[in-house]
C-alpha cells in the first residue's frame, strides 16, 4: 500500500514559469481509491483528505492519506499507512509531515518540522528515538503536499508531449530528486464513465519496490480539479492499479464524456 500512496501522493513542484490559477481544492474534498494486484486480486483501498487546520498560528490545509489492506492479501501481508502534512493555504509549502506505517511488521514513524525560512527540515524519528536536522532546498515540497502544489500551480494547458516536471522533495531523511513526464491526452474508462484525462509518468527509483524507473503510469482528469484517476505500477513483484472509486468536495465541475 505504501507504493500505492506513493504513486498517489509522490508529485511536485515544476521548473517553468507558473500562472497563478484558481484554487483545484478545498476545505471537504475526499477521494477514495480501490487498489488491485496483478489486474485482478483486490488488494487494498486508500484515502486523501483536506481539512481546513491551524499549525502555530498559520492557517493551512491538513490532508492525511490513509492506506490498508483488504481481502486474502490482508491475511498475509496486513498493511496500515498514514500520512500527514499541514501546508500552507496561499503557497503550499509544507510546515509539517507525518509518515506512520506498518507494512507486514515493516514500521515507520517519523515526523518533520519543516523551516521554510532556513530551509531545515527537523526529524524526529519516533521509533528509533532519534531527531535530526537536515539542510533542504528553496520551498521543498514533502511527498503529500507536492501533489496539492502541483494541482494549484501548474498551467497545464501549456504543456507539450514530452514536456517534463522537476520535483524537490524531502523524505524520511533525505532530500529526493524527481522527475515526471508529460505523455498527453487519454479518454479512459472509469466507474464513472469516460474521461478526458491527462496522462503523466513519474521517474522513480528501480530497485525493491519498482521493476525500473518507469515503471509509473499516471491519469489526472482534465479539468480545474485535477482529479487522480487512475495509476499503474509494475513492481519489482507483479503489479499495482489504483482507481479512483468515490469523491466528495470538489471546487468544479467533473466532467463526464459518456456516462456509465
Amino acid at each position: 500500500m505504501k507504493k500505492a500512496l506513493l504513486i498517489l501522493l509522490a508529485i511536485g513542484t515544476i521548473q517553468m514559469s507558473f500562472s497563478q490559477q484558481e484554487s483545484a481544492f478545498g476545505d471537504g474534498e475526499w477521494f477514495k481509491f480501490k487498489m488491485s494486484y496483478s489486474g485482478f486480486l483486490k488488494a487494498g483501498n486508500a484515502t486523501l483528505t483536506v481539512k481546513d487546520s491551524k499549525l502555530k498560528g498559520k492557517e493551512v490545509y491538513h490532508v492525511v492519506g490513509k492506506g490498508w489492506t483488504t481481502g486474502m492479501i490482508k491475511w498475509f501481508f496486513k498493511v496500515k499507512d498514514r500520512y500527514e502534512s499541514y501546508f500552507d493555504k496561499q503557497t503550499i509549502v509544507p510546515y509539517k509531515f507525518v509518515r506512520n506505517i506498518d507494512e507486514g511488521g515493516y514500521t515507520k514513524d517519523i515526523e518533520i518540522d519543516f523551516d521554510q525560512e532556513n530551509n531545515k527540515a527537523f526529524v524526529n524519528n519516533k521509533k528509533h528515538k532519534k531527531k535530526t536536522i537536515i539542510d533542504t532546498k528553496p520551498n521543498i515540497q514533502d511527498m503529500v503536499s507536492a501533489f496539492y502544489y502541483l494541482r494549484n500551480n501548474l498551467e497545464t494547458d501549456s504543456l507539450k508531449i514530452g514536456d517534463e516536471v522537476r520535483v524537490d522533495m524531502f523524505f524520511d531523511q533525505e532530500n529526493y530528486g524527481f522527475k515526471l513526464q508529460y505523455l498527453g491526452e487519454e479518454i479512459i474508462d472509469t466507474e464513472f464513465g469516460d474521461i478526458e484525462s491527462l496522462k503523466f509518468r513519474p521517474y522513480v527509483m528501480a530497485g525493491r519496490v519498482f521493476k525500473e524507473e518507469e515503471s509509473l503510469t499516471l491519469w489526472v482528469t482534465k479539468d480545474k480539479n485535477k482529479v487522480p484517476l487512475r495509476i499503474k505500477a509494475d513492481l519489482a513483484v507483479g503489479s499495482l492499479r489504483a482507481d479512483l472509486e468515490a469523491f466528495k468536495g470538489l471546487k468544479h465541475p467533473f466532467r463526464i464524456v459518456v456516462d456509465n
